[in-house]
C-alpha cells in the first residue's frame, strides 16, 4: 500500500487504522491483557524492536537508534481498557471511528500504541527507544507498579494516554481508594424489624455526611458504588461502599481521606452498626516542571503541525505518576481519543494522523 504525505509526515493511515481496528477486536479488560499482549509482541518486532514480557505480564521492547547517538526515550501506553469492553465491533464512518455495539471503543489507549507503532514504522530518524506497555492502568496502575524497571534505562520519555492534542499532562493526583463494609443486624422487616440494624441506612447515614464533590481548585471526593441487602423484606445486615479522595498535593488527600474515614466510622458507630474501613493510597502526587525537557519536545513537534499546546495539570492518574515518583521524566501526550470511559467513545482519523505526526517529530528532536 503506497504511504501517503499528512501533516507534513509520509505515514501509512490505512495501515494504522487497519491495526487499530484489529486492536480494539482483542478483549483486553483489565485483568485480562494477556491474549492482547501477547498478540502485541510479533507486531513491535515487526517494526524492529526487541519484546518480551516481564515477571507481571507488562510488555517491554526496546528498539535501536536511526541516525542518532542520543540518549534513549522512553514510549510508554498501557494494554487494557475500561468495561464493558467485550466484542468491540469497531465501526468507521466519516473518517470517525466508533464502537458499533454496546461496548467502548478501547481508543483509551489503543490508539496511542497504534499510533506508536505507525510512527516508529515511517520515522526517518530516532534514538534508541525504550517501550513498556503496562497492564491493569484502568484499575489503580497495578500494571506499571510492578514494571521491571531494572530494564528501563531511559530517564525521560513520553506517554500517551492524554485525550487531547493541545494540552500536555505536567502532573496528577495524590487518589485514595476507600472501601467500607458496613456490618449491622438481620431481623425479618415485618415481623420484628427493631430486632435488626440497617446496614444500608447505616451506610446511607454516612453517606449523607460525607462532603463530596468538587472541595477546592486542586481536590475532589466521591461516593461511585453502594451495595446491600438480598431481600425486600430483611433487614439488610450488610452494606458496602466505595468512596475516593484525589488531590494533586499529597498532604491535602492525605487529610481528606482521613476526614471521611473518620465521618464514617462516627455515622456507622452512631447508627449502631460496624465499619470496616480499608484505604488504599494507589498513587502520590507528581509534577514535573512546565519547560521540562519532556514537555519542550512535545511542544516543538506539534508546534510543527500547527498545534500549541500548553502544559496542564490534571485530576485523572496515568502511568506518569509512577515514572515521575520513580525519577523518570514523563510528560502525558495526547492520542485524540473523545470520551473515554463511555459507550459514546470515539476517534477521528484525522487526529490519529496528527498524533503520528507528532511522535515522529517528537523522536526526531529526541534524536
Amino acid at each position: 500500500m503506497a504511504l501517503q504525505e499528512r501533516f507534513g509526515v509520509v505515514m501509512d493511515t490505512d495501515r494504522m487504522v487497519a491495526q487499530f481496528m484489529e486492536m480494539v477486536r482483542i478483549d483486553s479488560e483489565s485483568g485480562n491483557e494477556a491474549r492482547f499482549l501477547e498478540w502485541l509482541i510479533p507486531k513491535l518486532d515487526e517494526a524492529g524492536a526487541t519484546s518480551a514480557l516481564d515477571t507481571y505480564g507488562n510488555l517491554i521492547a526496546r528498539l535501536p537508534a536511526l541516525n542518532s547517538g542520543a540518549s534513549p526515550v522512553l514510549l510508554s501506553c498501557h494494554g487494557d481498557t475500561v468495561r464493558p469492553g467485550v466484542g468491540i465491533t469497531p465501526v468507521l464512518k466519516d473518517g470517525v471511528i466508533r464502537s458499533g455495539g454496546d461496548t467502548i471503543l478501547g481508543a483509551d489507549d489503543k490508539a496511542g500504541i497504534a499510533e506508536m507503532i505507525e510512527a516508529l514504522r515511517v520515522a526517518p530518524v530516532r534514538p534508541p527507544v525504550e517501550i513498556a506497555i503496562s497492564r491493569q492502568e484502568e484499575v489503580g496502575l497495578l500494571g506499571v507498579k510492578q514494571l521491571d524497571f531494572g530494564r528501563i534505562t531511559a530517564r525521560r520519555g513520553f506517554l500517551l494516554d492524554n485525550d487531547t492534542l493541545d494540552t500536555i499532562i505536567i502532573g496528577g493526583p495524590s487518589y485514595f481508594a476507600i472501601d467500607v463494609a458496613v456490618q449491622g443486624k438481620a431481623a425479618h422487616a415485618g415481623m420484628e424489624p427493631e430486632k435488626g440494624i440497617n446496614a444500608i441506612q447505616a451506610a446511607s447515614k454516612a453517606i449523607a455526611a460525607l462532603t463530596i464533590g468538587r472541595l477546592d481548585a486542586e481536590t475532589t471526593a466521591n461516593v461511585g458504588i453502594i451495595t446491600g441487602g438480598m431481600i425486600r423484606n430483611g433487614v439488610p445486615d450488610t452494606c458496602t461502599f466505595a468512596a475516593e479522595c484525589r488531590s494533586l498535593t499529597h498532604e491535602r488527600a492525605q487529610a481528606v481521606a482521613d476526614g471521611m474515614v473518620a465521618v464514617i466510622r462516627r455515622e456507622v458507630e452512631a447508627f449502631g452498626a460496624q465499619a470496616t474501613v480499608e484505604v488504599n493510597n494507589l498513587c502520590r502526587a507528581s509534577r514535573i516542571e512546565p519547560d521540562a525537557w519532556s514537555v519542550r519536545v512535545s511542544q516543538q513537534a506539534l508546534a510543527a503541525i500547527s498545534i500549541a499546546a500548553a502544559p496542564a495539570l490534571m485530576c485523572g492518574f496515568t502511568d506518569a505518576s509512577i515514572y515521575n515518583n520513580e525519577g523518570i521524566e514523563m510528560a502525558v501526550v495526547g492520542i485524540g481519543a473523545r470520551q473515554e470511559h463511555s459507550l459514546d467513545e470515539h476517534i477521528h482519523v484525522a487526529d490519529m494522523e496528527r498524533a503520528v505526526a507528532m511522535l515522529v517529530g517528537i523522536l526526531r528532536l529526541s534524536a
